[in-house]
């Protein structure tokens, strides 16, 4: 028998991670336990392995390429109705040119993700350049640079771990940018060092490029905290139906050092809503969004789950309430659970200007709305 191929050795190591995945992060000891909950997890593991695949298999910062992280059937870490996300895989070994446009977005920005060479988790954050700190004409259209020589404006330089760029696009409009035809932002992004082509697929490369979607899947499920376990961000509160004052996330991996953030956890019965109340600060953009207990976002393309504040009707002070519902109760700004009981509340902030005001929130029942 001819012995086997590397490719062929990895594909079956992709395999096993799923098998894995199924068994322990779609099981019992992530607390998962009802159909529903599995369905869940393994919905995950889907749009996991279907991000990796689009994102991390042919993947190399020799000769980088823009993809979508997230859409809005493709839903993973903390995904966006008001955004889009690309990231791309970079190396401080090389220098990058960035073009692309603002296409209406209210803000636009690049973090640089360190220590993810291989598609695993990021460790942390090592930069953010937004659009205060580069050029835009005024058709939209922007250049930035990566590592190589310090620059005055439009530069971020690369740290000796780090390994992609994430960009973000926001917009507060009526209608959600991430459903499609999205914006086209135009990125691209090309080495200014002097390479040649890469070397054609070979069995070392596609071997490669498996163990890196393998990668993916497994730092995004199997190696994350448990439930209940290990220390949340400031920002996160483990308390029902009480947010935590919006603070910035520091160098908190795939989080953007100039937003400030806010979540807790809802839960509610079958006759009960949460009203949050509040006031929209002075900021580049702000929203809310629901989330399940894996981080993605509710149905935003059907439902309306979450809100900007082009979409927020407004009191006659100029606060807030958003009501958390199971059904419409016929009273503006509804957030629809999808007959959820348990999910996560979280709210973003982007450049905001002074304090944010933390959010308040309160269980009635249904019928006293």
């Amino acid at each position: 028998m001819s012995e086997k191929s590397q490719s062929r050795i990895a594909f079956d190591e992709l395999l096993d991670v799923l098998r894995e995945a199924a068994d322990r992060y779609a099981g019992a000891e992530w607390g998962i336990v009802t159909p529903d909950d599995t369905a869940g997890a393994l919905r995950v593991l889907a749009n996991l392995l279907e991000g990796g695949l689009v994102g991390h298999f042919d993947d190399d910062p020799r000769q980088p390429v823009f993809r979508q992280i997230v859409t809005s059937t493709r839903k993973s870490l903390g995904d966006n109705a008001d955004a889009i996300y690309f990231d791309a895989s970079v190396s401080p070994d090389y220098a990058y040119r960035i073009r692309g446009r603002t296409a209406g977005a209210v803000y636009v920005s690049f973090t640089i993700e360190a220590g993810a060479a291989d598609a695993s988790f990021p460790q942390h954050t090592a930069g953010v350049l937004n659009d205060t700190q580069f050029d835009v004409d005024d058709e939209g259209r922007f250049e930035v640079f990566l590592g190589g020589p310090p620059r005055e404006r439009n530069w971020l330089p690369l740290a000796p771990d780090a390994s992609a760029v994430t960009t973000r696009h926001y917009w507060e409009s009526k209608r959600s940018p991430a459903i499609p035809p999205i914006p086209d932002v135009a990125l691209e992004i090309e080495v200014l060092d002097d390479l040649p082509p890469l070397p054609r697929p070979s069995d070392e490369s596609v071997a490669a490029g498996l163990r890196r979607v393998a990668r993916y899947v497994r730092s995004r499920s199997l190696e994350q905290q448990k439930p209940g376990e290990g220390e949340r961000p400031p920002f996160v509160s483990q308390e029902p139906n009480v947010f935590p004052k919006p603070s910035e996330p520091g160098t908190h991996p795939l989080a953007a050092f100039d937003a400030s953030y806010s979540m807790a956890p809802y839960v509610l019965g079958p006759d009960e809503a949460l009203v949050m109340t509040g006031r929209w600060p002075t900021c580049r953009c702000a929203n809310v969004s629901l989330w399940n207990r894996h981080l993605q976002t509710y149905d935003f393309a059907h439902r309306q789950v979450s809100l900007n504040r082009a979409q927020t009707t407004l009191d006659a002070d100029g606060t807030f309430s958003i009501v958390i519902a199971h059904e419409d109760p016929g009273v503006p700004n509804w957030l629809d659970t999808e007959g959820r009981p348990f999910g996560m509340v979280f709210w973003r902030f982007f450049l905001p200007e002074g304090e944010v005001d933390t959010p308040q929130a309160k269980v009635v029942k249904l019928a006293d709305l």
